[in-house]
């Protein structure tokens, strides 16, 4: 009886230790990295770099399903975290220039007050940080506004990628039929 009570309880420990090292399911707003220059990794492991490494952004994508996103899902004048679950994150790997103004090389919570006509992209150094719920306004580093733009074609997942401009890069952000766009110097 003694063999038969042990056996009982190796085989649930077993079978608990197993559930325990399944991998967590797929995340429905998976996480995605954009880098500027556009693709800097694979670039790099071709030796086709001609650029060095300015900025890297971290984000989940959310995507539409067919809801109303702005000023329902995305309240309009509320804090947003710039996608889904952690908080958006830029680094920069050098100091760069934002309407104006430095910032210095390192990495930044990227949040954004959500309005109609546009919205106030916000940098802060708090980071590692679930959605906007800790957000503190005292942790700012720049606060910048941009012009929201439509489009006539649906972005179904959100969006964050840099594109090549004459003096640095433009972040771009779209989701909807919504797209913003924050030149960035250096």
């Amino acid at each position: 009886m003694k063999k038969i009570v042990v056996l009982a309880g190796l085989l649930v420990g077993m079978t608990v230790a197993r559930a325990q090292l399944q991998p967590a399911g797929l995340d429905s707003s998976p996480l995605d990295i954009s880098y500027y220059p556009v693709n800097y990794p694979v670039l790099k492991i071709q030796d086709k770099i001609n650029e060095p490494l300015i900025a890297r952004v971290v984000y989940s994508r959310p995507q539409k399903r067919g809801r109303k996103l702005f000023g329902d899902l995305v309240s309009y004048g509320q804090v947003w975290r710039l996608g889904a679950n952690e908080a958006t994150e830029i680094e920069f790997f050098l100091d760069v220039k934002i309407d104006g103004k430095t910032v210095k090389r390192g990495r930044y919570t990227l949040y954004a007050l959500v309005n109609e006509d546009k919205w106030t992209l916000i940098f802060n150094k708090e980071t590692d940080t679930w959605g906007a719920f800790a957000y503190d306004p005292s942790k700012d580093v720049l606060r910048t506004t941009v012009p929201v733009e439509k489009k006539s074609d649906i972005t179904e997942a959100f969006s964050i990628s840099f594109q090549k401009a004459t003096k640095g890069a433009n972040l771009v952000i779209s989701w909807d039929d919504v797209w913003v766009q924050l030149p960035i110097g250096w």
